[in-house]
């Protein structure tokens, strides 16, 4: 990863990602433990686009299906007792996960940004399924 990218990371993680973080944990209605894996979802060359890309690839998505399924008291008791951590990757699959309350968001990070209903009808429905 080179100085361009570094720089795009840390301008994202200390900045906007900060406040999606607070959405989600209100969304939650508890302080969900996030584990962003940096490295792998830079991209060599993409720098300029990371601001965009992992808010539509990650947290737009995140934050919409979290909304749907806390729209009332079963929704929101749910996650507080299922959610136990999230993770944010690009392992080189294309599917979110949730297995053990560990829901595992995985996608490369400069592709398809425009997809992000797709990706959060596919968190929404992990999440449901496993809730």
């Amino acid at each position: 990863m080179g100085l361009a990218e570094r720089r795009a990371i840390k301008a994202f993680s200390e900045g906007r990602y900060l406040k999606l973080k607070q959405e989600i944990d209100a969304l939650a209605g508890f302080e969900v433990p996030i584990e962003v894996n940096w490295d792998s979802i830079a991209t060599e060359g993409y720098a300029e686009l990371y601001e965009d890309a992992f808010y539509k690839v990650y947290f737009r998505p995140l934050i919409d299906a979290l909304k749907a399924i806390a729209i009332d008291d079963l929704g929101k008791e749910a996650l507080k007792e299922g959610l136990k951590k999230i993770v944010i990757e690009d392992s080189g699959s294309s599917w979110p996960t949730f297995q053990l309350g560990v829901l595992t968001l995985s996608y490369y990070a400069v592709s398809n940004l425009d997809d992000w209903m797709e990706r959060k009808k596919n968190i929404q429905t992990e999440l449901e399924k496993g809730l």
